[in-house]
């Protein structure tokens, strides 16, 4: 059985799921309805779910700037990667190397990596690299090991099939490389740092410490020591008012992570912009920072979304970082006016992956309990009195205690809907961020 008859065995919650993975659909809007589709189940079926509200409310759908961008076909996607930023070609590289490793990133950074690691791969082979010399990395920092199935759907199945892959390792196989201008001690994988010839796949997407995704993230965190990862993110992160979203050029965070990149003596990058579907719309490769530097000037005009304000409901899709949710639900707090109600779609089978070694680590430093940590939770606030409905058909108990205790649940849409009726009558203004995930504020680069 594939996947998305698995999938689709189980009652889905949207008012009507599509009859296939991006494709248009011609389905009969229920009258006294007014229908939002919205992308769910990243790298898990990839569904669109239609949400019907009803009609005479005033709803708004907030997309980026980006999201009628251009598609790029793979002999485009070839055409833009042969023109690197700061280093010769990646075939020029490679010539008179043996071993190659790249790092990819995980399920929770979702660059469709499969859409370049044709190209690579192609270019190593004309640079006379043997298939058993070339050795992809996951690079997920602090994130729990991919599994095969998953590293199929990064990398593609051809070339997860064709070529070895490792986890990264956060607590082993490390090596010393030197220590920041920030006085981070890095330790980064052995394995890595061996390679004749070193590549890194990332994704350009909005990050709230580090300004965004890719870059030298593909080293530090991805394939650092767990040590150096906590003094990147919360000793530097403490003592710098530089971090924040869409904050690169001047970011002390991200300066420490390029000393990282540096120390390991990355070749070559690529970098991906990427649309709602998770196709790639812009790609840039050549130096690990410079082409990274490219890459953002382009997306913090493409991801950028006007900020719908005081909205009586705000609806936040998890898609696509469903996993850490709480990236979308900023958008609440944004929109929601004071006493109003946001909405939460965490669609996707894993929920909130719970796996996370340097926040669980964080967290329990002062020997807090679970059962602490939980009643922490419970007790947490709302921004401006709001209230709070999480809609998924995937929360267990342990996901829904991450939450305050006055959140409400719902596996069915027209449940969400019952109940934001009883909080609001008449015609509520709604503002909807169908992929919050990768949407951000408009806010302007800090060089």
């Amino acid at each position: 059985m594939k996947r998305r008859d698995l999938l689709c065995s189980v009652p889905l919650i949207g008012t009507t799921l599509a009859a296939a993975p991006y494709q248009p659909t011609q389905i009969k809007v229920r009258g006294g309805t007014r229908p939002v589709v919205i992308p769910t189940h990243e790298f898990a079926g990839n569904l669109d779910e239609r949400l019907d509200f009803p009609a005479s409310w005033d709803v708004n759908v907030m997309h980026m700037r980006g999201h009628g961008a251009h598609v790029l076909t793979p002999a485009e996607i070839r055409q833009q990667l042969e023109k690197p930023t700061g280093t010769k070609p990646l075939r020029e590289l490679a010539e008179g190397r043996k071993t190659v490793v790249i790092t990819f990133d995980d399920l929770t950074r979702t660059t469709p990596a499969y859409q370049v690691t044709p190209w690579v791969v192609e270019q190593l082979k004309a640079a006379g690299i043997a298939d058993e010399n070339i050795l992809f990395l996951a690079s997920y920092g602090t994130h729990r090991a991919m599994t095969a199935a998953e590293v199929r759907k990064k990398l593609g199945a051809d070339i997860a099939r064709r070529f070895a892959w490792l986890n990264h390792n956060i607590f082993a196989g490390l090596k010393e490389t030197g220590t920041t201008s920030f006085g981070n001690r890095i330790a980064l994988n052995q394995t890595f740092l061996a390679a004749d010839l070193k590549i890194c796949l990332s994704g350009i997407k909005v990050h709230n410490d580090a300004g965004y995704g890719g870059g030298a993230k593909a080293v530090m965190p991805g394939v650092a020591w767990l040590e150096s990862v906590e003094y990147n993110h919360n000793v530097i992160l403490r003592n710098t008012r530089t971090a924040g979203p869409v904050r690169v050029f001047q970011n002390e965070m991200r300066k420490d992570m390029i000393e990282a990149a540096r120390m390991a003596g990355v070749d070559f990058t690529v970098q991906i912009l990427y649309n709602q579907k998770l196709q790639a719309t812009h790609v840039f490769s050549g130096d690990i920072v410079e082409a990274h530097h490219a890459g953002v000037r382009v997306a913090a005009g493409h991801y950028c979304t006007p900020t719908f304000q005081d909205a009586d409901i705000v609806v936040a899709n998890g898609y696509p970082q469903n996993a850490q949710a709480f990236h979308s639900q900023r958008w609440i707090g944004r929109s929601v006016r004071e006493g109003g109600t946001g909405v939460l779609i965490i669609q996707h089978p894993l929920g909130l992956d719970p796996v996370h070694y340097l926040n669980n680590r964080t967290a329990g430093r002062d020997g807090t309990s679970y059962f602490r940590m939980a009643e922490r939770r419970r007790n947490a606030r709302l921004p401006k009195n709001s209230a709070l409905i999480v809609y998924s058909q995937y929360m267990d108990r342990q996901q829904r205690n991450t939450f305050p205790q006055a959140t409400a649940f719902a596996d069915k849409w027209e449940d969400v809907i019952r109940l934001l009726q009883e909080r609001h009558k008449g015609t509520p203004r709604v503002a909807v961020y169908p992929y919050g995930g990768m949407q951000h504020q408009e806010i302007e680069l800090d060089g």
